[in-house]
C-alpha cells in the first residue's frame, strides 16, 4: 500500500481500489525520505536470495589476484571479478583488449602476459562509462598502442579530460573491421544504452560477441534497463544480437558469461515488462482516476494527481510481473520497479497506441 500525504489528508491507493480518509487537525509529521529504511538489515533480508542456479556459476576469484580468466578458444579470453567483465584476443601479431574496467583494469596486462608473450597492440572501448574503461590508465605506457572507439565516444572523453580514461587514437562513425595477424574483429555502432553510442564487438573465428550493458546472464538487467537512454532501440537490441552467430557472449557484468539462451530469456522478460505496462496503462480510465483523486486534493495540484496515476500503473504492473519472473531470473525484486518505470516513460510519451 502506498500512502500519499497532504496537510490533514491522506489517500491510500490499494490495488484497484482508491480510499480516502480525513485526518485530524494535528500537524502531519514529516515523512521519511523514499530511501529511508530500505537499506536497513531487516529490509535487505526481505529481498530474494540469488537463485541457486546463478550462484553456482560464480567465478572462483583468487582475492590475491582480483580477477579470473576463461579460455574460449581461438585466442579469445574472458576476464571477470564477478562484478565486471572484459576480454582480449591473442593473434599472431599481437593482442587486442576489449574494455579495461576500473575495478581490475590494472591487472589486464599481467593477465595477457600469463598466456602469451605477444605485445598488446590495441584497446577497444565499448562505450564511455568509466566502470568499463576507467582502468585504461594502466595501458598509458604501452608503446604504439591504438585506442579504438566511436567518434562520439572520443569527443566526450576529450571534453571530460579524465586521466583514468585515455583518449582514443583511432575513431570511426558506424562500423570498423580490425584485422590483426590472423584474426578479424568486427565493430558495429548501436544506440541502446549510452548517449554517445555502444559497440557490438564480434570475433567470428571464436564465435564470440561482446555487447556491454545489454544482457547479464542469469539476472534481470540493471536499473532502468541498464540505464538505457533509448528504450525504443533497447527493444530492438535483442534481435540485433541474435542476428550474429555466436556461442559465447559477454554483457560486461556479474557472475557468468552468456549464451544465446540468456539473450532470448532477457528478451522475453523485457518484452513482458513492456507489454504488461502498455496494457495496464492503456486500459486505465485516466479521466475517472484523476477525478477521484481531485475530489480529495482539488484539481489544481496536477503534478500530484499525475504522480498518483503513474504510481498506480507501476504498482499494478509490478504486482502482475513479479510472480512470473521471481524464480526465473535473479534480481527481479531489486530492479523490476525501475524497469516498469522505464517502460512506462516509453509507453506514455514515445510509443504508439
Amino acid at each position: 500500500m502506498k500512502i500519499l500525504i497532504f496537510p490533514f489528508i491522506f489517500a491510500a491507493v490499494l490495488g484497484g481500489q482508491i480510499t480516502f480518509a480525513q485526518e485530524s487537525s494535528q500537524p502531519v509529521p514529516k515523512q521519511p525520505s523514499a530511501l529511508t529504511g530500505t537499506d536497513s538489515p531487516e529490509a535487505l533480508r526481505e529481498h530474494v536470495p540469488v537463485l541457486p542456479a546463478v550462484r553456482a556459476k560464480y567465478w572462483n576469484i583468487d582475492p590475491a589476484v582480483g580477477y579470473g580468466m576463461k579460455d574460449f578458444g581461438n585466442g579469445l579470453y574472458a576476464l571477470s571479478d564477478n562484478g565486471w567483465q572484459s576480454a582480449f584476443l591473442v593473434t599472431d601479431a599481437g593482442v587486442i583488449v576489449f574494455d579495461a574496467p576500473a575495478s581490475y583494469g590494472k591487472h589486464i596486462p599481467e593477465a595477457v602476459a600469463k598466456v602469451t608473450n605477444k605485445p598488446i597492440k590495441m584497446l577497444v572501448y565499448s562505450h564511455i562509462h568509466k566502470d568499463h574503461i576507467g582502468g585504461s590508465v594502466a595501458f598509458k605506457s604501452i608503446p604504439g598502442l591504438q585506442i579504438i572507439a566511436l567518434d562520439t565516444v572520443s569527443d566526450f572523453l576529450k571534453e571530460m579530460n579524465d586521466p583514468n580514461r585515455l583518449i582514443p587514437t583511432v575513431t570511426f562513425k558506424t562500423s570498423k573491421t580490425i584485422m590483426l595477424g590472423n584474426k578479424t574483429v568486427e565493430l558495429t555502432r548501436h544506440n541502446y544504452h549510452s548517449n554517445e553510442g555502444d559497440l557490438f564487438i564480434y570475433v567470428p573465428e571464436a564465435k564470440f560477441l561482446m555487447a556491454v550493458d545489454s544482457v547479464t546472464s542469469g539476472y534481470v538487467p540493471f536499473q532502468d534497463f541498464d540505464l538505457s537512454t533509448n528504450f525504443h532501440e533497447y527493444l530492438k537490441m535483442f534481435d540485433e544480437i541474435l542476428a550474429y552467430k555466436f556461442d559465447n557472449f559477454i554483457g560486461g557484468h556479474l557472475t557468468d558469461t552468456g549464451t544465446r539462451k540468456d539473450v532470448e530469456l532477457t528478451k522475453e522478460y523485457t518484452n513482458d515488462v513492456y507489454q504488461t505496462v502498455k496494457r495496464i496503462h492503456n486500459g486505465l480510465n485516466e479521466r475517472a482516476f484523476d477525478a477521484e483523486i481531485a475530489k480529495t486534493i482539488g484539481p489544481d495540484n496536477e503534478f500530484l494527481i499525475f504522480k498518483a496515476l503513474l504510481d498506480k500503473v507501476t504498482r499494478d504492473s509490478v504486482a502482475e510481473l513479479e510472480p512470473r519472473w521471481i524464480n526465473r531470473l535473479a534480481g527481479v525484486d531489486v530492479w523490476l520497479p525501475s524497469h516498469v518505470r522505464a517502460a512506462l516513460i516509453y509507453v506514455r510519451w514515445d510509443d504508439k497506441e
